[in-house]
């Protein structure tokens, strides 16, 4: 496919909710008082909460999140590269809370659909006319052997934004330069397809002008990656000396860890680490089981069209936890899943019929601190399925200018300030 010619920016803000919108009566909009409860403080969810209560002045939206401060994972393998730090990375929910958003700072317990209710850690629970969950992802702990919540400290995933994130970036500054790095990148799905190579990219940059005697070797237990071409193009011009991929056909696949010797083990060999970073296999975070709408593979399935769940009448789930394809689970799918799920609920309960909508998603991954390659996609939900756009979307070119490389970090950074600035206000 060719270069998309959209403005990041117009796809982001533009396409969304538009046509689930058309025909919606202000009337409806404004006197709507339904109860409307969001789980989830990230992206999606926050992003939902706000479009409900600004298409429904009148109606109560409640943000259920137990953290004050939510650290966003895109830009965050830049922190870990050293090139941001991670207060960059922090936001709050003050600007929910001024549009009269109630936030309500505890866990989600459990659901019952039946009585329409969500049950907080504290005790209290919570009454909803519709509930949108956005419960991002959790890790299936021990399906990689030997990994499990007592070894993120010696071997961290930082594949949530926060304390993991800067423990990897430590364990980086204090090795030793010689000192070999391992990445072990897990099976499909997972949060940010291109994520990991993103990150190899920037650590080996890091090991390139901070530790030139050290390397990083990525053990992937598949064969292929999004953007692979271009992250390929990227190592071998930049850092032939400090990264070396191996997929799952050459011995990649990580089958068991050791954080106490610091080993990985592949079905070939076993390798000894200065520092690891092993990004598990996922599934939808616990309340999405809790409140029954994951099914057996671990993810949520839902109607692209109102992103309702087709488990759970009543519940709409958005983001990472989704089975949402070919639609990535990233920060900008969930952000635009929310806008079209907020007009949705808004066209139900105003009492009409959803509409078919367009939606996008644009990733871009840094293959250094100050360069970027990208990859965007148009998406279709008719008749409740999401489908790609034949010739719409595309990626950046191979052997493109520095020039080109740059400016689509400087786009990634509007990019970032447009969707914080959307979420969280």
């Amino acid at each position: 496919m060719s270069h998309f010619p959209l403005n990041r920016r117009s796809v982001l803000t533009g396409l969304a909710g538009t046509a689930a919108l058309a025909g919606l009566s202000p009337a409806a909009m404004s006197q709507t008082k339904a109860k409307l409860v969001v789980i989830g403080g990230g992206f999606g969810g926050a992003t939902a909460a706000k479009y409900l209560k600004q298409l429904m002045p009148g109606a109560s939206v409640t943000l259920i999140e137990p953290k004050s401060t939510y650290y966003a994972c895109p830009f965050s393998n830049l922190v870990i590269g050293g090139g941001r730090e991670l207060s960059a990375q922090a936001f709050g929910y003050d600007g929910l809370k001024a549009l009269g958003i109630e936030i309500v700072q505890q866990a989600a317990d459990a659901v019952d659909a039946d009585a329409r209710t969500v049950a907080l850690a504290d005790g209290a629970s919570l009454s909803w006319d519709r509930l949108v969950m956005s419960p991002g992802i959790d890790f299936r702990w021990g399906a990689l052997e030997g990994y499990d919540e007592g070894a993120v400290d010696a071997m961290p995933h930082a594949w949530k934004a926060g304390q993991q994130t800067t423990l990897l970036r430590r364990q980086l500054e204090e090795m030793e330069d010689g000192g070999l790095v391992v990445m072990a990148a897990p099976v499909a799905p997972f949060r940010c397809p291109p994520g990991p190579y993103e990150r190899a990219s920037l650590i080996a940059n890091y090991l390139k002008t901070q530790k030139p005697k050290s390397k990083l070797l990525v053990l992937d237990a598949k064969d292929s990656f999004s953007k692979q071409p271009l992250f390929e193009e990227a190592w071998a011009a930049r850092y032939p000396d400090h990264l070396e991929w191996r997929g799952a056909s050459d011995f990649g696949r990580v089958v068991a860890v050791n954080p106490e010797t610091m080993t990985l083990s592949t079905e070939f060999d076993e390798i000894e680490a200065a520092v690891a970073n092993v990004i598990p296999p996922q599934q939808a975070g616990r309340i999405a089981h809790a409140a029954g709408v994951a099914d057996q593979t671990g993810w949520c399935p839902i109607n692209g069209l109102t992103f309702e769940s087709t488990l759970v009448p009543g519940i709409h789930v958005l983001g990472d936890a989704t089975i949402a394809a070919p639609m990535p689970k990233s920060a900008f799918s969930a952000n635009l899943q929310a806008k079209v799920c907020a007009a949705q609920i808004t066209r139900l309960l105003a009492g009409q019929d959803p509409e078919a909508t367009v939606l996008a998603n644009t990733c871009y991954s840094y293959v250094a601190d100050d360069a970027a390659v990208s990859i965007t996609g148009v998406y279709t939900n008719n008749d409740g399925k999401l489908m790609s756009v034949d010739g719409a979307g595309g990626v950046s070119p191979l052997s493109a200018a520095s020039s080109v490389r740059e400016a689509e970090a400087e786009q990634a950074l509007a990019w970032f300030r447009t969707i914080t600035s959307e979420a969280f206000g």
